[in-house]
């Protein structure tokens, strides 16, 4: 069964009952390091995949850029919610419905001072990052939701829509 935060976040999206019922969810903690990152990759891409029977049309790229965008999300809590400190924990909660993919990753971290400034393209805290994350999630995303308080971390909310195959005019 959905948690109630989803549900609560699920009513942030105008459109969202055009999204269908509820087909599957998954919640996942686990450790904030760089090895992580495939384990939220992983689930993510298991989850689509595991409904032969659905109507989406998805594709390998299509996949591979939900994966990406996934991939940011973590890497981004990671690296500079927790600054590398591996002992803490980054939540990723995966909810499938009929239409829609929602991924929500969290870290209790230091928060994000300006969120529309980190939104921006080439903007990074530092030089041995490129500064592209939210511009990768918000490429491969249909809506991308960022909701940050300095020093009590951060909550990044993916949306990914998939039209019935027999409406879409091209696969996912």
């Amino acid at each position: 069964m959905m948690s109630d935060d989803m549900k609560n976040l699920q009513a942030e999206f105008a459109d969202s009952a055009a999204w269908g019922e509820v087909l599957n969810f998954a919640r996942l903690s686990f450790a904030a390091c760089a090895e992580n990152v495939s384990l939220a990759r992983s689930t993510v891409a298991a989850m689509i995949a595991a409904r032969p029977e659905d109507n989406w049309d998805v594709t390998l790229a299509c996949l591979e850029e939900i994966k990406v965008a996934v991939s940011e999300a973590v890497s981004n809590a990671i690296i500079h919610g927790y600054g590398g400190d591996n002992s803490q924990t980054v939540q990723l909660a995966v909810c499938q419905y009929q239409f829609a993919l929602l991924v929500q990753v969290v870290d209790k971290g230091v928060g994000i001072a300006d969120v529309a400034k980190a939104r921006e393209p080439d903007f990074t805290t530092g030089a041995e990052h490129l500064g592209l994350g939210f511009a990768f999630m918000e490429t491969f995303c249909d809506e991308v939701l960022v909701q940050s308080t300095p020093h009590e971390g951060t909550t990044v909310t993916l949306l990914k829509l998939f039209p019935p195959a027999a409406a879409a005019d091209e696969p996912c």
